[in-house]
């Protein structure tokens, strides 16, 4: 059995599709649907069991889960990078995962989850996973509750079996739900749909014009091979960046998007909010050297060639 916690998630609803792919039913889903329409992502998925957050927690404090768990991919997690509710975020990401990780030691089960690329804050120190983690600065509280829980994992005892994933700017089908938080991959195929060209924000660094901001994307389905290729590989453990490798421009990235719709690039340039330019970053690439060291070969997808997989695949037949 499979424990997939954000299981109606991003992330997580890619995962289980990949698991179904594979063969694989017998998943325990956790999540917290409320309002949300992310209910819609477990719509065709296969799974045995489905958990509220919380009677989750509850059962693995208890250890009174009513299965045998084989792992945990804990993918559950608030990933807002403008939420300002500080304690808020380090109860949802922090203990939350806490809580998972002396499960999984407990029952000595492999544990893959979910770090994020915001942990680098402005990239000081760069994008290196091997970098010293008290030497990074996040630039926002849900970086820093994901940099807490890194360095929690990697000063206590429960790492023998796990692995964290650095997830950089991951898009793909599935994240409809996350408005802001969304890609601009999918805000921008919105707009081409809506109004037929693209805001992108300003610069407000020298070193980058307009639209020159470098992000490393990566598609949601090369995340997803990335992680099952983990649970084949038990014996890897640590924490490593899961990006392209590349880092692209915005602008490059909308170009993609009118590019797989057949039309002419359309870009206009707005400003960007006050309270978002102090913790921008202008710029990311993962770098994938530990990854490769550790084995593992597959290429991941060229922006193009995911992008058009995205949009004619999945956008285009009204799979957000």
């Amino acid at each position: 059995m499979y424990i997939v916690t954000g299981g109606a998630g991003f992330i997580g609803s890619a995962f289980i599709s990949f698991l179904n792919q594979q063969g694989i039913r017998d998943i325990a889903v956790v999540d917290v649907l409320e309002h949300s329409s992310r209910w819609k992502n477990l719509r065709g998925k296969e799974f045995i069991h489905y958990f509220h957050r919380d009677e989750f927690v509850s059962l693995i404090e208890r250890d009174a889960l009513p299965f045998a768990a084989t792992a945990v991919i804990h993918m559950g997690a608030c990933s807002s990078t403008t939420e300002t509710d500080a304690d808020f975020l380090m109860r949802n990401n922090y203990r939350y995962s806490v809580s998972v990780a002396e499960f999984c030691s407990r029952h000595n089960l492999r544990l893959i989850y979910a770090s994020s690329a915001a942990t680098y804050g402005a990239g000081e120190s760069g994008y290196d996973d091997a970098a010293e983690l008290k030497k990074l600065a996040p630039l926002n509280p849900y970086g820093f509750s994901k940099h807490t829980f890194d360095l929690w994992m990697t000063h206590s005892k429960f790492t023998p079996r796990s692995v964290g994933l650095k997830f950089f700017n991951v898009y793909g089908p599935g994240e409809y739900y996350k408005g802001d938080m969304s890609s601009v991959v999918y805000k921008s195929w919105q707009q081409i749909k809506s109004a037929g060209n693209v805001k992108l924000f300003k610069s407000y660094r020298p070193d980058f014009g307009h639209g020159e901001q470098k992000r490393d994307f990566v598609y949601v389905k090369d995340c997803c091979k990335v992680m099952w290729w983990l649970l084949q590989n038990p014996g890897v453990t640590g924490l490593f960046n899961v990006g392209s490798g590349t880092a692209t421009s915005w602008k490059d990235l909308v170009t993609s998007v009118f590019s797989a719709l057949n039309l002419p690039p359309s870009i206009e340039f707005i400003e960007m909010p006050e309270s978002l330019r102090a913790q921008y970053q202008y710029f990311t690439e993962a770098k994938l050297s530990n990854l490769r060291a550790a084995g593992y070969t597959a290429p991941f997808t060229s922006l193009e060639m995911a992008v058009r997989d995205y949009v004619s695949e999945h956008l285009e037949r009204g799979e957000g």
